[in-house]
């Protein structure tokens, strides 16, 4: 599983990209963009996903289908 971003409700402010453990999210095309290969869904490390934690933008970290 992993978690995706919505370009939409992204404002590019970087909260999430350092507290991701696996370094999943990565700048793209001036907002970010979260690789499906690399993301845990920080299994094993949190209760829940850090990046979704950190963000301030309801909606913006989802967890993908």
């Amino acid at each position: 599983m992993a978690v995706t971003i919505v370009a939409e409700n992204c404002t590019a402010c970087a909260d999430c990209e350092p507290v991701c453990p696996t370094n999943s999210i990565v700048p793209y095309k001036g907002l970010f963009k979260v690789n499906a290969d690399t993301c845990t869904e920080c299994e094993g490390e949190a209760d829940e996903p850090k990046c979704i934690e950190v963000c301030m933008e309801d909606d913006c970290i989802v967890f993908a289908d």
